[in-house]
C-alpha cells in the first residue's frame, strides 16, 4: 500500500494532463468545460488521497476534462468541504466526503457550512468497515464480551484512542457508551497511524481502526480487531462479530464519495454518477478493493445522502443523551 501511495502521490500530475479518452456518445447533454478540481481535506498519501486518485485514474477514459487532486487538509476535513461549499455549482469542483467532516464534526461543533444542505451528494465509492480493536500480542482482551465485562467493572478507566476529538471513530465510541450504558476514557490522536502504534505499545486498551489502516497488523497478530460497526460482517474479516450481533446497535462506517455544491443541476449530477460507476468497473478501481478485500461500495446521490444524514443523526442523539 504504501508503494501505491507513493506511486499515486509522486503521479498525480498525470492526471492533470489528460488521459485517452474512451467517450461514450454524449447525446448533446452537460459536460465540463475545463479541468475538474477533486478537492480532498486530508494529506497526500492517506487514505482518502488515495481513493481520490486511483477513482479519478479509473475513471479519466470517460470525463472529457482533466481531473486535478487538490488537497486541502485541516479541521478533520472541515476546510475542504468549507470551500467546496462555498464554490460555484458548476460542475468543475467536488468534494470526497462521507467521512468525520460530513457525518461526525458537525455533531461536536460549529462548522461553516450545513452537512444536509451545502452540498449535492453525487455518488458512493467505498464503505469501509470500522474496528473495535486491542492488543493482539501480549494483550489482555481476545473477545468484545470480555472489554464489555472489564469497562463495567472499572467505569471510566478503560481507555480508548480516536483519530481525534469530534472525529468518526470518537463518535463510534459515544454510541457504544450510550447503547451499552458504560463509560470509557477519550485518549485522542492525530490519525488511525497514531491509534495503532499506542495500541502496539500497550497506551491504550481499544483503538478505532478503518478496514483500510488495518494492513498486516492483523495478518502479524500485533492487532485483534473483536468488533465491527457495520450493519454486517466484513468481507475482509468475516469472523469479527458486528456490534449489532454482540446486542448494541452501532453503525458508523467509513463512507467516501463525491459531492458537490448545492445547486449543481441534475444533468451535472447525472454526468459524473454516470462516469465515476463506469469508473468503479475499471480494472484499476477493482485492484484497489481486492488489495483492501472489501466489497463495492456504491450507492447513488440519494442513498449516499441519506447514510451520511442517518449516521450524523445518531450521533447527535448519543452526545444529548449523553
Amino acid at each position: 500500500m504504501k508503494l501505491i501511495n507513493r506511486r499515486l502521490a509522486l503521479g498525480g500530475m498525470a492526471l492533470a494532463l489528460g488521459a485517452p479518452r474512451i467517450l461514450r456518445a454524449q447525446g448533446g447533454g452537460w459536460q465540463p468545460t475545463r479541468p475538474i478540481q477533486l478537492v480532498v481535506g486530508f494529506a497526500p498519501g492517506g487514505g482518502s488521497d488515495v481513493i481520490a486518485r486511483i477513482m479519478a485514474e479509473a475513471a479519466a477514459p470517460f470525463i472529457p476534462q482533466p481531473m486535478v487532486v487538490v488537497n486541502r487538509p485541516g479541521a478533520g476535513g472541515a476546510l475542504a468541504a468549507e470551500q467546496v461549499a462555498r464554490a460555484l455549482p458548476d460542475g468543475h469542483t467536488l468534494l470526497l466526503a462521507g467521512g468525520s467532516e460530513s457525518t461526525s464534526l458537525p455533531a461536536h461543533r460549529e462548522v461553516p457550512y450545513d452537512p444536509k444542505k451545502s452540498f449535492r451528494a453525487v455518488i458512493r465509492l467505498t464503505r469501509h468497515p470500522h474496528f473495535i480493536c486491542v492488543r493482539g500480542k501480549g494483550g489482555r482482551f481476545t473477545t468484545m464480551q470480555q472489554v464489555i465485562a472489564a469497562a463495567r467493572a472499572e467505569p471510566g478507566r478503560m481507555t480508548h484512542g480516536s483519530a481525534g476529538a469530534g472525529t468518526l471513530s470518537h463518535s463510534l465510541f459515544i454510541m457504544l457508551e450510550q447503547r451499552a450504558k458504560l463509560e470509557f476514557l477519550h485518549v485522542p490522536y492525530t490519525g488511525g497511524g497514531p491509534v495503532a502504534q499506542a495500541l502496539l505499545s500497550g497506551d491504550i486498551d481499544l483503538g478505532v481502526q478503518a478496514s483500510d489502516e488495518l494492513g498486516g497488523l492483523v495478518a502479524s497478530g500485533d492487532i485483534k480487531p473483536i468488533a465491527v460497526a457495520s450493519a454486517e460482517r466484513a468481507v475482509s474479516q468475516p469472523d469479527v462479530p458486528t456490534l449489532r450481533e454482540l446486542g448494541f446497535d452501532v453503525v458508523a462506517d467509513n463512507q467516501k464519495g463525491w459531492v458537490g455544491p448545492a445547486g449543481m443541476t441534475d444533468e451535472m449530477v447525472a454526468f459524473y454518477h454516470d462516469r465515476f460507476r463506469q469508473g468503479m468497473a475499471a480494472p484499476a478501481w477493482r485492484r484497489f478493493l481486492e488489495r483492501l478485500g472489501e466489497a463495492d461500495g456504491y450507492a447513488d446521490g440519494p442513498g449516499f445522502q441519506t447514510a451520511m444524514d442517518t449516521l450524523l443523526d445518531d450521533i447527535r442523539a448519543a452526545l444529548r443523551r449523553s
